[in-house]
């Protein structure tokens, strides 16, 4: 009787282990099997789960899209007619004297008008020839603090926080650049007979804008503008991202 009990006992315990066993391998396999699902979702969808990203890195990889979308703008601004025909850019008549532009027109003397724009932004392609050190100078002393935050922020929002943190000391090395430009493709010469002729109109207020603070003012904003659309082509555009950093960076979003 005893040897029956004790063989039943026996069975029994390997019974159990057998189903605990049998338990163990299952779940495992729906795990392996699990697994295998998610990974090929992954690739069929193309959300694969980013590393884990570093607020340096993120502010690391703010700054490279930035200098890349600076030697990209200035390269394609610094050429012939990157400003003068590019509508999103284009320097024209200052403002503050547009009743001079109007009375001038009525003159004939379009022509003289027409030069004098052109040559406002064919001192503008001038600097940007060397506006990218300049630039990438304000971008590598720019103080970031929250990097996620621009990250995450509006598709501009790494040039925003450039302008807004940057422009004034910007500026004030952009604007010996812009002085030599101007002086190179000679904007004074064709303002000098335009402010003549308008000034010996009677009862005319005379007009001498500060022309190297205009094309400054100018020539910044309309770098600023391409290399904000230059950080929605990284933030949108697999292959802008020329970098492992900028891979990973933006690769997030």
């Amino acid at each position: 009787m005893k040897k029956v009990i004790l063989s039943t006992l026996v069975l029994f315990s390997i019974s159990l282990s057998a189903q605990s066993l049998k338990d163990r391998l299952k779940h495992k396999a729906d795990s392996i099997e699990k697994a295998a699902k998610e990974k090929a979702n992954a690739i069929i969808t193309g959300t694969t789960a980013a590393p884990a990203l570093t607020n340096e890195e993120v502010i690391k990889g703010l700054k490279e899209a930035l200098t890349v979308g600076t030697n990209n703008s200035s390269g394609v601004a610094s050429k012939l007619d990157g400003f003068y025909k590019n509508p999103k850019i284009f320097i024209p008549w200052p403002e503050e004297a547009k009743d001079m532009k109007i009375k001038l027109t009525k003159m004939d003397m379009t022509k003289k008008i027409n030069e004098f724009e052109t040559s406002l932004n064919r001192a503008a392609e001038e600097a940007a020839l060397k506006a990218a050190p300049v630039f990438i100078d304000a971008i590598t002393n720019m103080s970031l603090q929250d990097g996620f935050a621009i990250l995450k922020g509006v598709d501009t929002a790494a040039t925003n926080y450039l302008r807004k943190t940057t422009y004034n000391p910007l500026k004030d090395k952009f604007m010996p650049i812009v002085k030599e430009a101007v002086a190179k493709v000679k904007v004074t010469s064709y303002w000098l007979p335009l402010a003549t002729a308008y000034n010996k109109l009677p009862g005319v207020k005379k007009q001498n804008p500060n022309l190297d603070e205009y094309v400054t003012n100018k020539a910044i904003n309309g770098l600023m503008l391409l290399i904000a659309d230059e950080e929605i082509k990284i933030r949108k555009d697999p292959m802008a991202r020329v970098s492992d950093l900028l891979k990973k960076v933006f690769g997030s979003l």
